[in-house]
């Protein structure tokens, strides 16, 4: 199967804050973590987890499971 090549930056810079899918995404809100889940999933599949927590990182400060900044 044949990968798409792209730009990964753009893809982030698309879900994160200032981008219109991380205006859906709401971050910062309770379940922000849980949209981009499922919205990313079907493009994704099993690997949209990890994108996203990476992407809660980027955009609030800290993974969805530490608890020291709650």
């Amino acid at each position: 199967m044949a990968r798409k090549s792209g730009n990964a930056e753009a893809l982030r810079r698309y879900w994160s804050t200032g981008g219109q899918g991380g205006a859906k995404i709401k971050w910062g809100t309770k379940g922000d973590w849980t949209r981009c889940n499922r919205m990313l999933k079907k493009y994704l599949g099993p690997r949209a987890a990890g994108f996203c927590q990476r992407l809660h990182m980027r955009n609030v400060g800290y993974y969805t499971g530490d608890r020291r900044n709650r």
